[in-house]
């Protein structure tokens, strides 16, 4: 692959990645987070697949057909099911505002791009230029498990920070051995499913998902 179309397409995946992760932040549907989860994963499974076809490492294209297939579909299709079965569809009381969390999620993305240069400053290619993105998504995923209070929105946000974890594994190491993603993204998806169950009977025991509620109960 030409090393200027390579450039290109990690911009356009990266971009992708880091753009769904702030209106993540913005919104308060859950059902649009959820869908904003599945853009991530079409846009991870293609940076996977840009890095493999760059590198002439083709053993990372299966690798990205298992990013596409868990991160774009089974992941967002589980936490559909959470919102379904707890009729949680909007974060209605985030402990910060959109506008207030737009602005840190401004401040997040300059301390990754700050952070990251000793590692841009070894390798100073496109792909290394392009981990503080992967540092920003990871980042993100923490503020939204700070902010929200709803357990699929926290949910969501575990899943963004495993997104962006992956992104840097992917952008710094050249890719990881399919044995390897496969563990632990099935690790992730035994998570979400487990956590499924929790806030199910979180529903069902309390009427509602609201994680501060459990810090009012007493024995």
């Amino acid at each position: 692959m030409p090393e200027a179309l390579f450039s290109e397409l990690l911009a356009a995946t990266t971009g992708l990645l880091l753009l769904s992760a702030t209106l993540q932040v913005w919104r308060r549907s859950l059902t649009a987070s959820i869908r904003l989860l599945a853009v991530q994963g079409v846009a991870l499974a293609g940076l996977v697949a840009a890095i493999g076809l760059h590198d002439h490492e083709l053993e990372l294209l299966p690798v990205a057909l298992l990013v596409l297939v868990l991160k774009a579909a089974t992941m967002p299709w589980v936490l559909s099911r959470v919102s379904r079965a707890t009729g949680a569809t909007r974060e209605e009381t985030p402990r910060m505002n959109p506008t207030s969390a737009l602005m840190v999620v401004a401040l997040l993305t300059t301390l990754a791009y700050v952070v990251s240069q000793p590692v841009v400053a070894v390798n100073p290619g496109p792909a290394s230029r392009a981990v503080p993105i992967g540092v920003a998504l990871a980042l993100i995923g923490f503020l939204v498990l700070l902010t929200r209070r709803r357990a699929l929105s926290q949910l969501i946000g575990f899943v963004v920070l495993d997104n962006g974890i992956a992104a840097v594994a992917f952008l710094t190491a050249g890719g990881v051995p399919l044995v390897v993603e496969l563990g632990a993204s099935l690790d992730v998806l035994l998570i979400v499913l487990i956590l499924r169950v929790l806030t199910s009977r979180m529903q069902l025991a309390f009427g509602d998902t609201d994680l501060d509620d459990l810090t009012e109960l007493r024995d």
